[in-house]
């Protein structure tokens, strides 16, 4: 199966699902996650891979953008302690009990490869978790410290991923080098952010056609 026609085929599946979670009034993370699981298990469907750089840099960065819009900056700041606390040490303890509960249930995996699947599943989703939230009406204050840990405790996770993957193929683990990449990815990452952000915002101010503007934001 080619990408377009895949593309085309999960963009008609979610919008399916997404009508049939509305009609249930279900959070649609939750239906999405079902229909995917009846999906696979239906026989004579073409076995696929969904390329990495399609999901990266086509369908990520537009849901992480939206997270990012509607996140209050003043509320974010208010509880920037607790944010920072949860993307950094909650990351990093659920990759640890992760790695650990993987490791006993499949030694042959080994340390590092245990370190890596804990890294896969310990950031949370950012468009879930406010999909969720806002149904079942938590508190405002616990609704931004999720969302603002969940759109920054990236850095966390690729980091353990990053050197559990290196380990792996080296047999080898630095831990000095690993808390220094993670300094780096995390300045670089907000560095980054602030130009992007200052440049977008100048070139929004003075573009006054709308097609150009739509572009620049999309962008």
């Amino acid at each position: 199966m080619r990408e377009i026609e895949l593309v085309l085929l999960l963009l008609v599946l979610v919008t399916a699902l997404t009508l049939v979670a509305r009609r249930l009034t279900v959070p649609y993370p939750i239906v999405m996650v079902l229909g995917g699981l009846v999906l696979s298990q239906v026989p004579g469907l073409p076995d696929f891979q969904l390329p990495p750089d399609l999901v990266f840099f086509v369908f990520l960065p537009p849901l992480l953008f939206a997270g990012g819009y509607f996140t209050s900056l003043r509320e974010f700041k208010a509880n920037l302690r607790p944010i920072i606390l949860l993307a950094f040490g909650l990351v990093l303890f659920t990759a640890g009990v992760v790695a650990a509960v993987t490791y006993m249930i499949v030694p042959a995996l080994g340390w590092a490869g245990a370190f890596a699947l804990g890294a896969i599943v310990a950031p949370p989703d950012a468009v879930a978790a406010t999909a969720i939230f806002q149904r079942v009406g938590v508190p405002r204050r616990i609704v931004t410290i999720l969302e603002g840990e969940s759109l920054v405790n990236d850095a966390t996770a690729l980091v353990i991923y990053r050197f559990a993957i290196a380990a792996v193929a080296a047999g080898t683990f630095s831990l000095i080098q690993a808390g220094g990449s993670f300094v780096v990815v995390l300045a670089g990452g907000i560095a980054v952010g602030v130009v992007v952000g200052l440049v977008g915002e100048w070139c929004l101010a003075r573009i006054r056609d709308t097609a150009i503007a739509v572009m620049n934001a999309a962008a």
